[in-house]
């Protein structure tokens, strides 16, 4: 799943949530699924953050 798709997903279950639009019996199982797509969202940044920095660091070692 890209961050993108994780993002908006988990933007809808705030949605719902702060709507009320869900019942009491969903509830528990859209807090389950916002903790997956907000440790997925996580990683993912926490990836491109490794990456960037590597592709800094490289720039900064090529240009001395």
């Amino acid at each position: 799943m890209k961050y993108e798709e994780a993002f908006n997903e988990l933007q809808d279950i705030v949605s719902e949530i702060e709507n009320g639009s869900i019942s009491v019996d969903e509830l528990s199982e859209k807090v389950k699924r916002a903790s997956v797509l907000i440790q997925l969202c996580r990683k993912k940044l926490e990836g491109t953050e490794k990456e960037v920095n590597e592709l800094l660091k490289g720039i900064e070692k090529s240009s001395n």
